[in-house]
């Protein structure tokens, strides 16, 4: 056997003891039991001392408290002895996690070995014997181990918590039982005296009306007597011990958890589903993906628009993209959910002044199209069969250049830059309106009740048409654009003119953050969320590019070219993230997606450095 000794010079014949607790030095804890030896075997180590030999020397790691003890093993001179390097305080934390996880697998012959080779302890003796009591429901034991573990806790109040939660494992466990007289006499002698969570005791007592174990359960939603209800007890007992005493469950699985999530945010280009389950990551290696499997590659280049494509937008379902021109026309492509190649479906004409917004209803069903501010008319399309629902116009005089829609999917607000800001409904008639709003860009929140618009005095206000009370909540220095809300509702992503893009937070109503890169002057650009989570924004730019960045940085992660002129709209498929579309006064919407091949040639600017 290799030796578990190290450097470090001993006094000849001498017997060492050496305590390892907080200590810098290294400690090699070397598996003296290998190629499938019996942990019995003679020569390996006996119940209490694991030996090994060191140039004839025996050493030996006795049980202890981050203690490491050197003995000579039986049948061995007394020769001269080298001490053991002792454990620092993270070596030791690092065996009792790796004992720990064993122990969690069955392993115990082999936690038993780690522990005695290294000289650590899994957990305090009084935690063990505590332990074992709660898992046999041996429950006047473990009341008894509290007060051998009272010393060792920081808050010695903790311990009425911890007896309170013990009792009532008792308490509902005789319940089960049926042994409603026991039940009774551990609420009114031992957890009424604690005068603890009284609130909790009368719900407690109402349990003794169940008429079986099965309504306990029920009401209690608790899992019943047996060993997963008591792991459950013994988790929260934990959490009012020390870690040097009991350490808490499944710590090392929490760490590994914790180390992938951290790899997973600090991953530029993370977008598939957060799956917190380490059985579906290598643990061998650090997280990263490539940049290959991001939508900055053009899949697919669509020409039937025969002038700009001033907008476009996926249907909340996915399955769609619709897009407006200056051509007077609308188009539905349909996306094909295997291949993600998009395909004409249908178009719908009559835009005279062109489409320059459009806006899917809750459930995909009808689609309304705006026109550019001289527009004074509105269009409502049902998708399935290309019918005109209706078609609004409230007067000549007025611009009608964005829509929103309730949650509801029955009303619809729009307005424009000359003051008129409408509710309707399906079938364009007036519900309500505001006077005196020069309305750029709407969006309805959540809440059906309130109503984001921004207007020509460079500020997001929100209007609840209810109770017609209107409220700033976002304030820039120039004007803005446009402005889009990320779906739990707490973001707007914001597109300002001569600045670019700017994020805010509409619950704190600050800026955020302001994104790097974009050429923006006083065209109308629509940027957006995009990708699982919502983690990406995406932009288009004067410069006839597309812009990428992570939600969390200031700089831009892609910029993505093709395009010949202005990119006057992005959108990011809600359902797939990986495919994304934007449209261009060059006359094209480009579809983007993952690498088709691993070889082809880029077209995706790397901003990594």
């Amino acid at each position: 056997h290799r030796a578990s000794a190290a450097e470090g010079a001993g006094e000849p014949g001498a017997s060492t003891v050496a305590t390892g607790q907080g200590q810098d030095s290294e400690l090699s804890c070397l598996n003296s039991a290998q190629n499938g030896e019996s942990s019995s075997a003679v020569g390996t180590h006996s119940n209490g001392v694991l030996t090994s030999t060191n140039n004839g020397n025996s050493v030996g790691a006795g049980l202890g408290s981050g203690t490491c003890v050197a003995s000579t093993s039986s049948g061995s001179e007394v020769g001269s002895m080298k001490k053991k390097k002792r454990l620092s305080q993270s070596e030791e934390d690092v065996i009792r996690l790796i004992g720990q996880h064993l122990d969690g697998l069955g392993l115990n012959q082999t936690v038993d070995l780690l522990m005695q080779e290294s000289g650590c302890r899994l957990e305090h003796t009084s935690a063990t014997k505590f332990r074992n009591h709660v898992m046999e429901g041996e429950w006047d034991k473990a009341e008894n181990d509290l007060n051998e573990l009272r010393a060792l806790m920081h808050s010695p109040n903790a311990i009425v918590r911890m007896k309170f939660l013990l009792l009532q494992q008792k308490y509902l466990e005789y319940l089960e039982d049926g042994k409603v007289l026991e039940a009774l006499q551990v609420l009114r002698g031992e957890l009424t005296p604690l005068k603890y969570n009284t609130d909790r005791i009368h719900v407690l007592s109402g349990y003794l009306m169940c008429s079986h174990a099965e309504d306990l359960r029920a009401k209690t939603e608790w899992e019943g007597k047996g060993t997963n209800s008591r792991c459950r007890l013994l988790d929260k007992l934990q959490t009012y011990l020390p870690p040097s005493v009991m350490l808490p469950p499944r710590r090392l699985q929490t760490l590994l958890r914790q180390a992938v999530e951290l790899q997973r945010d600090r991953c530029l280009y993370h977008n598939t589903k957060l799956d917190s389950s380490l059985d579906s990551v290598t643990l061998l290696l650090d997280h990263v993906c490539s940049r290959k499997q991001f939508p900055c590659y053009t899949q697919q280049i669509l020409t039937e628009h025969c002038n700009e494509v001033w907008f476009c937008k996926f249907s909340n379902d996915g399955t769609k993209l619709a897009t407006g021109s200056k051509d007077t026309t609308v188009i539905i492509w349909q996306v094909d959910p295997e291949s993600h190649q998009l395909k004409l479906l249908r178009t719908l004409e009559g835009h005279a002044y062109g489409v320059s917004y459009l806006a899917w209803s809750p459930d995909d069903t009808y689609l309304i199209a705006c026109g550019p501010d001289d527009c004074s008319e509105l269009w409502l399309w049902n998708v399935p069969t290309g019918e005109l629902r209706t078609k609004m116009s409230q007067s000549h005089e007025d611009s009608l250049t964005s829509v929103a829609w309730n949650p509801d999917g029955k009303r619809f607000v729009t307005g424009g830059q000359r003051g008129q800001f409408y509710q309707c409904d399906l079938d364009g008639n007036l519900l309500d309106s505001w006077e005196g709003v020069r309305v750029q860009c709407l969006w309805c929140v959540g809440d059906g009740r309130t109503v984001l618009a921004s207007d020509t005095h460079q500020r997001i206000r929100g209007y609840n048409f209810e109770d017609l009370t209107d409220r700033n909540i976002v304030q820039e220095d120039h004007p803005i654009m446009s402005f889009t809300v990320s779906k739990n509702g707490r973001l707007a992503l914001l597109n300002v003119a001569t600045q670019g893009v700017h994020l805010w937070d509409l619950q704190d109503r600050v800026l955020v953050r302001k994104y790097q890169g974009v050429t923006q002057g006083f065209y109308t650009i629509h940027s957006c969320f995009g990708g699982h989570n919502e983690d990406f924004i995406a932009s288009g730019s004067e410069d006839h590019k597309v812009y990428i960045w992570h939600r969390r940085s200031e700089l831009p992660i892609a910029e993505l070219t093709g395009h010949t002129r202005t990119v006057n709209c992005v959108s990011w498929n809600p359902i797939i993230p990986g495919l994304m579309a934007s449209a261009s006064d060059d006359g094209t919407v480009r579809v983007w997606g993952p690498a088709p091949f691993l070889d082809t040639q880029e077209n995706c600017s790397n901003m990594d450095s």
